[in-house]
């Protein structure tokens, strides 16, 4: 069974995803990063994430745009540059922005849905995130851990810097530190 990574830093939305996921009959593991920065440090495999077992790569990422150190898309262009064919990755923001839907596709989401505020239209979108991603589509014969390489996330010479929403830059080849 795949698991989600849920990257998201309100906690109200995070529990709310939970529970919507419970209706809805999930049962898939979800894992929690709480901003951009420990999205990648847990896709990379790096620091308390190093434990594949306890942290399998993620099938499904739902990716909030507006998180602390590093901004959702440029978590999405990172994931996008890694070797192999990485994970399916769903936009799951507040944004209804244009700019922010152009994006987001053009970075290679692999979809975008805008969190409504209503808790039952909340239910029903996650209804449809588990009958379309986790249901109905096919993914490639081979699991997550075959798709991506070993080295999937690990540090590239040539890989560029992020920057973080509040202008501070973050090297990838480099480790990051947890907050």
């Amino acid at each position: 069974m795949q698991t989600i990574l849920q990257v998201e830093d309100d906690p109200n939305d995070v529990f709310l995803l939970r529970y919507a996921m419970t209706k809805a009959g999930v049962a898939n593991p979800i894992q929690v990063a709480s901003d951009g920065r420990q999205a990648i440090e847990y896709l990379s495999g790096v620091g308390k994430f190093e434990d594949r077992e306890r942290f399998p790569l993620p099938g499904l990422v739902l990716l909030d745009l507006k998180l602390p150190y590093v901004m959702g898309l440029d978590v999405l262009k990172w994931i996008r540059e890694q070797p192999g064919k990485g994970p399916v990755v769903v936009i799951l923001t507040a944004s209804a922005e244009a700019e922010d839907i152009t994006s987001a596709y053009g970075l290679g989401a692999n979809a975008f849905l805008t969190k409504p505020s209503e808790a039952s239209k909340f239910w029903e979108m996650v209804k449809s995130i588990k009958e379309f991603w986790l249901t109905q589509n096919t993914l490639a014969a081979q699991s997550c851990e075959q798709r991506a390489p070993a080295h999937w996330g690990r540090a590239d010479p040539n890989a560029h810097s992020l920057v973080a929403a509040n202008g501070a830059g973050h090297d990838v080849r480099q480790p990051m530190r947890s907050m």
